[in-house]
């Protein structure tokens, strides 16, 4: 047998698992106040093995790449949307949901439209105030100019 292939080696004790090492590794990232490593380290323990994640094949022929592909593709399984749109089974339910989910998407869309142009109203708006503001400084300065108004009589 290999020292890497000893059942008590360290790089055994880094598949994602609770082993000694993993918990001592996840304990003293929160003692040095690296909480987001001893959470990933939480995460990596519970769900590695489902995500295709194991540390103990890293420095073995090209595991750390085939490792980033397989950790890639299950964070986009898991976050991608249609991930949530599985079919139960049940024909009149998938349909009504799919019809409810086209409409909030209408929703949104119409949500973004009026955003955009509130936002290009405000801007208007703001250069509308923004002009105002110009021509009475414009009125004052000229004023000022010909001697007509003191700006310590106001």
């Amino acid at each position: 047998m290999s020292s890497t292939a000893r059942k008590g080696s360290v790089q055994e004790q880094l598949r994602p698992a609770w082993t000694p090492i993993n918990t001592a590794i996840m304990v003293v990232a929160f003692i040095i106040g690296a909480w987001p490593v001893g959470l990933f380290m939480i995460a990596y323990m519970i769900w590695g093995q489902a995500w295709g994640l194991d540390f103990s094949t890293w420095g073995k022929s090209d595991s750390v790449s085939r490792t980033g592909e397989k950790v890639k593709s299950a964070f986009d399984k898991a976050f991608d949307g249609k991930a949530s749109s599985s079919r139960t089974g049940n024909s009149a339910f998938d349909e009504w949901r799919d019809a409810e989910l086209r409409r909030i998407e209408e929703e949104r869309q119409k949500l973004e439209t009026a955003k955009r142009e509130f936002q290009a109203y405000m801007e208007e708006m703001q250069k509308a105030r923004d002009k105002e503001e110009f021509d009475r400084f414009k009125s004052r300065w000229d004023n000022n100019a010909t001697g007509t108004d003191t700006p310590s009589g106001q």
